[in-house]
């Protein structure tokens, strides 16, 4: 059976209840959503970087850190993965240019 985001994220919460010298979950949670953001956009530039260099066995491990940290900032925030999937799925039901472009300008 394949690892899901559903299941990261139980297990975010889990580690997000722990203390923070025992868990970087929840480190990244008691530092606040800009210690978590700061890191989350850390993470998404080093996935960039090895996209770029073609290095696929570090765009798969920033990848998942990536992953990982937006879920943390998500949790941070209040805004439940289910949310975000639910958009997704809304999103799939048109082209992705059609989607763009309905979108508010500004």
């Amino acid at each position: 059976m394949a690892f899901t985001l559903e299941q990261l994220d139980a297990f975010l919460a889990e580690r997000a209840k722990a203390s923070p010298d025992q868990s970087y979950t929840a480190k990244l949670i008691a530092g606040g959503p800009a210690f978590a953001g700061k890191k989350l956009g850390e993470e998404a530039v080093e996935a960039v970087i090895a996209t770029v260099e073609g290095d696929l066995r570090a765009l798969k491990m920033e990848a998942a850190d990536v992953i990982y940290h937006l879920l943390v900032v998500l949790r941070l925030r209040g805004v439940p993965l289910q949310d975000v999937l639910a958009e997704l799925e809304r999103r799939t039901a048109q082209s992705g240019l059609a989607e763009k472009a309905a979108r508010p300008q500004g």
